[in-house]
């Protein structure tokens, strides 16, 4: 029988599970992954089981192509073959933002698209030229950078990837005229007179929206596309949070994830009589201090969970300024351990000096990150992440 020793405190496992492809039953698949993690003791109430959002949509079979989407856009915004579409402040990346602009230039086959980059990074950290460069160039330039005005091209320092380049060839192809320009006041891209824009950052998304309204009613989010039915293929994030699945499809976010979640954990609970809390989670929230990148590519590190996490905070009281104090105080260990055991009991509010220096978290996001970081993106084959010992609000 699998027991954790008493000295053991928060930690997180790795499930490795089997293959899932559309139409897999999924509840059912965990549900015999559960099965055997109890009959090895591994379950408590409260623990939290942590399901990778993209095996919730893969079995939901949310897909969709980029044709459909092309005809969406058309439609959401009016758009005709030869329309000039405006996209603004859209992250620098193959997976989450390459196939959204196929869709857009599809859209507009015979017509123009104009992509305004902010600079010298996108909102998640990706560079798009540097910094050094972005001072000159936006002093020189009065705030708005064209393409033709860089001294050379601009690879990403990390993938070695010309994403102006790139965006640029993606519009060409798909028959429309490529216009790209730096600049981060998103009113500016009025200068090129689009029929319509898209607002196409993720956690800044309506400040840009509202700053467009004003010049350009005929606008929209990327949330607004895809996100209007009530049936699969569809997410109420609409391209928010989509990845590429193939040269010609995108998967979406998953489609009600919450409920997903409460399903499962009623289904847990009639199975093993054990309460587990469920999430659903996405990319973690931290930021690399390496090369400054903001990981949290999705809207939301949770795109569903049950009701008993909540948007509770991560807190406590800062253990070791507590022994620090005690220390000097004069009291011996012994009387230091007694101390923080009555410590733990008692309720505080958040500002006292016992708190400080103890960041509140939100409790969805720490257990996101948590979970993405154990699980990564990949070959570790570990969709589903077992966490004990961090939430245990009952």
């Amino acid at each position: 029988m699998f027991q954790l020793p008493d000295y053991i405190g928060p930690c997180a496992f790795g499930i490795k599970m089997g293959v899932i492809i559309p139409g897999t039953d999924l509840q059912e698949m965990i549900l015999q992954d559960i099965t055997r993690m109890d009959a090895d003791g591994m379950l408590e109430t409260c623990d939290v089981l942590a399901i990778t959002e993209s095996i919730v949509a893969r079995a939901q079979n949310n897909f969709v192509s980029i044709d459909d989407v092309a005809a969406e856009i058309r439609n959401l915004l009016s758009l005709t073959p030869e329309s000039r579409v405006g996209v603004v402040f859209p992250i620098a990346s193959r997976n989450r933002f390459s196939l959204i602009l196929k869709s857009i230039a599809r859209a507009v086959p015979k017509g123009e698209v104009i992509v305004q980059l902010s600079f010298p990074d996108d909102e998640v950290g990706n560079q798009i030229i540097p910094p050094d460069v972005a001072i000159e160039l936006g002093e020189k330039h009065e705030g708005l950078i064209r393409s033709g005005d860089l001294p050379q091209e601009f690879t990403h320092p990390l993938t070695g990837v010309n994403y102006i380049g790139l965006y640029e060839t993606i519009i060409r192809e798909a028959g429309a005229r490529p216009t790209i320009f730096l600049c981060n006041d998103p009113a500016r891209i009025t200068d090129f007179a689009p029929d319509a824009v898209i607002a196409a950052d993720i956690h800044t998304r309506e400040k840009t929206r509202a700053a467009l309204s004003a010049v350009i009613p005929n606008c929209c989010t990327l949330q607004d596309i895809c996100s209007k039915g009530t049936s699969l293929p569809g997410s109420e994030w609409g391209l928010l949070g989509s990845n590429m699945s193939s040269e010609e499809r995108l998967k979406l976010a998953p489609h009600l994830a919450d409920l997903f979640a409460c399903t499962l954990q009623d289904a847990i609970l009639k199975k093993t009589g054990k309460h587990l809390e469920i999430i659903v989670y996405g990319d973690g929230a931290y930021k690399d201090p390496s090369s400054g990148i903001y990981e949290l590519a999705d809207p939301i590190t949770t795109f569903g969970a049950t009701p008993g996490i909540g948007d509770s905070l991560r807190e406590g009281f800062k253990m070791k300024y507590m022994v620090d104090m005690f220390h000097a105080e004069g009291r011996s260990e012994e009387e230091i351990t007694k101390l923080l055991e009555e410590e733990y009991k008692r309720a505080r509010e958040i500002h006292c000096i016992e708190c400080e220096g103890t960041t509140p978290r939100n409790m969805k996001d720490v257990l996101a990150s948590l979970a993405d970081l154990v699980s990564g993106s990949a070959d570790a084959g570990t969709p589903m992440i077992l966490i004990k010992g961090i939430h245990n609000k009952h």
